[in-house]
């Protein structure tokens, strides 16, 4: 049997990404209810408005799922407080080391999920003791590492320096690309960008949109002195982008940054100044669907692909 749906006690190993203000309970309970592993994205919610959201999740869907925490967030002590009490069953956990809260999440019984940027990392993350670890490539959206590492290089490598199973994540959004990761040696795949474009989304429906109008070449990696991100290029890009062509510092960026510029893009709908996070796989996406329909047709291709892999012929 696959390690990841095993782990996560859920039929397909598909985990929809959890991104802040685009996954909320209504998609990760969609998610789950299909078949793969939803996630809560916590680290744009106050303690008050995560509760909110396990509530509602555990109200609409008695299959497993999960709450990502970036490690770094100020209310985490309140955030592991409440997913203790819903009993949330895993814990995917990035922007940080893991082995601050690790041991303490595990003695709850709840399995631990590291995010990763490279096999270095993914070594210490199975040394702090987490259960398996999401592989995230280059082309991710939102913060991603600074070392550039692709999907396709960074997946074999880190699985080949890790023992517990690897989720991979960053470009993937079709079936074709889960048979590719499967055939790099991930056990699961970890899906955003294509969620994001779901009706379940909590992402405003200008974001939606604007993802299905993105072609190749409209997202681009910036913002490395502060945390690096991927960004749809509108005004706000274009700002960060002339400010470190000319070797501004963190503290200028980090004054053009601003406070909740990401919650007015992809929540709040300001296409134009605001933080508009999103990965390269964006171009192949043309339509926004029920999650339902996105995992049934990832699968369908993923299985179509894996019959043809096994006629392939030299």
């Amino acid at each position: 049997m696959n390690r990841i749906a095993q782990l996560f006690d859920i039929r397909y190993p598909i985990i929809q990404a959890g991104m802040v203000w685009c996954s909320g309970w209504q998609l990760a309970a969609a998610v789950s209810n299909a078949g793969g592993l939803g996630i809560i994205g916590a680290g744009s919610m106050y303690p008050h408005i995560l509760e909110e959201h396990l509530a509602k999740c555990n109200a609409a869907t008695q299959k497993p799922y999960a709450v990502n925490i970036p490690l770094l967030y100020s209310d985490i002590a309140q955030h592991i407080d409440l997913i203790r009490r819903y009993r949330v069953p895993i814990v995917f956990t990035s922007a940080g080391n893991p082995k601050a809260w690790t041991n303490r999440l595990k003695e709850d019984g709840i399995k631990v999920v590291h995010v990763v940027s490279s096999a270095v990392f993914a070594q210490k993350a199975e040394a702090a003791g987490v259960d398996a670890v999401v592989a995230e490539g280059f082309e991710a959206g939102g913060h991603n590492g600074r070392e550039e590492t692709t999907t396709l290089c960074l997946i074999p490598a880190v699985c080949q320096s890790v023992r517990i199973p690897v989720i991979a994540a960053g470009g993937i959004a079709t079936g074709r690309a889960m048979a590719a990761a499967f055939a790099l040696g991930a056990e699961g795949v970890q899906i955003g960008t294509r969620f994001v474009a779901s009706i379940e989304s909590s992402a405003h429906a200008a974001f939606k949109e604007k993802v299905t109008q993105l072609r190749e070449g409209d997202t681009m990696l910036v913002m490395k002195k502060l945390v690096a991100a991927r960004l749809v290029k509108n005004h706000f890009y274009e700002q960060v982008s002339e400010a470190e062509n000319r070797g501004a510092s963190a503290d200028e960026l980090t004054q053009i940054l601003g406070r909740a510029r990401a919650k007015r893009g992809m929540f709040e709908g300001d296409m134009h100044d605001g933080e508009l996070e999103i990965g390269q796989i964006a171009a192949l996406v043309k339509e926004i669907k029920p999650a339902a329909d996105i995992v049934a047709e990832i699968l369908a291709e993923f299985e179509a692909t894996r019959q043809a892999a096994a006629q392939w012929q030299f």
